[in-house]
């Protein structure tokens, strides 16, 4: 498995507005090859917002990266400070603390 995280800040645009917008989409998300699961932040004091993205593989991050959907994300006129990093899962403890099936 592989973790990316994605943060940004919102212009112009209010967190309930957001949180809809984000509901009309999640379904495109539920629906790319290898993501396992996409938990939505939200940090409304510091106007930080983003995702934690828990992938099968690093190969399906990546096809992610290279989609029409990335960069609707990457290039939204909302979104300001875009960020996108990724995690290689260390197993032996992460299996321990209940991270891995």
């Amino acid at each position: 498995m592989h973790i990316q995280i994605i943060n940004f800040n919102l212009k112009d645009v209010s967190r309930q507005d957001y949180e809809g917008s984000c509901s009309e989409i999640a379904q495109a998300f539920a629906d790319l090859p290898g993501l396992r699961s996409k938990h939505w932040l939200a940090d409304e004091k510091n106007n930080t917002y983003g995702g934690v993205y828990i992938w099968e593989s690093k190969d399906a991050m990546q096809s992610y990266l290279q989609s029409d959907l990335y960069s609707q994300v990457a290039n939204n006129p909302v979104f300001e400070n875009v960020s996108s990093r990724d995690f290689e899962i260390l197993d032996g403890p992460s299996r321990i603390t209940r991270g891995l099936d």
